[in-house]
């Protein structure tokens, strides 16, 4: 079967990944936005983490594509 969720969630992860990344990089000299989060910058940590989740995801799907047309 063609369908694979894989391709989707991986889409969704990196996108969102890239638009937070790029907003803790803008927002990273502002101390008064992460003082909640204990001056961490915490759009950049979480938009790194699902940047790299959504790669792997894409990754692993063409992976798996290409073991099945080998099979």
């Amino acid at each position: 079967m063609g369908l694979d969720i894989k391709i989707p969630i991986g889409l969704m992860f990196t996108l969102l990944g890239i638009i937070v990344t790029i907003l803790g990089l803008v927002t990273m000299g502002d101390t008064e936005l992460y003082r909640q989060s204990l001056g961490y910058n915490i759009n950049l940590f979480s938009g790194i983490t699902m940047l790299v989740f959504g790669c792997f995801m894409l990754f692993t799907s063409r992976l798996f594509k290409r073991k099945q047309r080998k099979e």
